[in-house]
């Protein structure tokens, strides 16, 4: 089963702000056609990354007590951004722009500060802008049309990623980090840059978290199976606890615990959760929720985390929270990864 093309619909699929479903959004107009869509961007221009260790950008943020170490960092994270591109006033082409100032501003406050800025800790960060897919790629009814669009904003990925390889890596342990959309392309790029590769001696580990992914999905990188193991993969999808969604599960799918990073059924209370970070960005706040894995189903349920307001938070699917809700653990997981790396080679 080919689990990167399933229509997993996140409704509210950006990654950091609480939005509200009943909102009436965009579609594309007409058919997908290249020659409509945006310029393309120049990676050789720093204007065409969300984030470069050398310059100053929302991924360089952390919340009190931790730091940004980019500057002492050996290894490198390639960040792949989830889809901001919803369908808002005058978002009704089927790929985003990757010049416009609005549309940017709001990939950076959103998705680069709370989920990129992550792994400050454990690497020097990249995350290029692309001309991602409309939300509504995902459910359209022509299939062909819509992989074309995706094919669009992976192409785009590509050529980022081959430029960083070129220009930037000088062949430095590489983490690839990835949410929702970007996992989607994520996945792909894992397969062609890594997979059976010479490059997969650089890999630290992939966070390819938000999208089903298979077990099986690779022939030579295996799903991590603990904290300190690299040339693996992490994933998860984040559920209500008791919450069974209808559709996308199996036990085919991966799923990686990021509390205990074990891929096994158990209960891991919210004592091994060691900072989530909520909307303010202005704390770390522990314990926010435990983690056990139904691996029936590949899928993470979370308790419901207790926050001031959390009264009205009353959706099953975390998905927005899938990296917010375990923020340290994964910080720290990537820093202990990238140790553990570095003292293997």
């Amino acid at each position: 089963m080919n689990y990167n093309n399933l229509a997993f619909l996140l409704l509210c699929i950006s990654a950091l702000t609480i939005c509200s479903c009943s909102k009436t959004y965009l579609s594309p107009v007409g058919e997908f056609n290249y020659d409509k869509t945006p310029s393309p961007p120049d990676y050789s221009n720093e204007l065409y990354w969300s984030e470069l260790p050398n310059t100053e950008d929302m991924a360089d943020l952390t919340p009190p007590g931790l730091s940004d170490n980019q500057a002492d960092s050996e290894a490198d994270v390639f960040f792949m951004y989830p889809t901001i591109y919803v369908g808002e006033k005058g978002e009704d082409q089927w790929n985003a722009p990757v010049n416009d100032p609005t549309f940017n501003k709001r990939v950076d406050e959103s998705t680069i500060k709370f989920q990129a800025s992550i792994f400050n800790g454990a690497g020097k960060v990249y995350v290029p802008r692309y001309r991602q897919a409309h939300l509504n790629a995902y459910w359209a009814k022509d299939k062909a049309m819509a992989k074309k669009v995706f094919d669009l904003a992976y192409r785009d990925l590509k050529l980022a990623f081959e430029y960083y390889l070129e220009n930037y890596n000088k062949g430095r342990p590489i983490i690839i980090a990835s949410h929702s959309q970007g996992t989607t392309h994520g996945i792909r790029l894992l397969k062609d840059y890594f997979d059976g590769k010479p490059l997969q001696d650089q890999l630290v580990a992939a966070y390819l978290v938000g999208i089903p992914v298979a077990k099986k999905q690779y022939q030579n990188i295996p799903v991590c199976e603990s904290a300190d193991q690299t040339g693996c993969f992490c994933t998860w999808r984040t559920f209500k606890d008791g919450y069974k969604p209808e559709t996308t599960v199996s036990p085919d799918i991966a799923v990686t615990n990021p509390l205990t990073w074990r891929t096994t059924d158990e209960l891991a209370p919210k004592e091994l959760n060691t900072g989530g970070v909520l909307r303010n960005f202005n704390k770390v706040k522990k314990k926010l929720t435990s983690a056990p894995i139904v691996a029936a189903k590949g899928i993470l349920w979370a308790s419901k985390p207790r926050f001031f307001g959390s009264i009205f938070f009353t959706r099953k699917n975390y998905h927005i929270a899938d990296y917010n809700f375990y923020y340290n653990n994964v910080r720290e997981n990537a820093i202990q990864r990238v140790n553990a790396f570095l003292q293997g080679s």
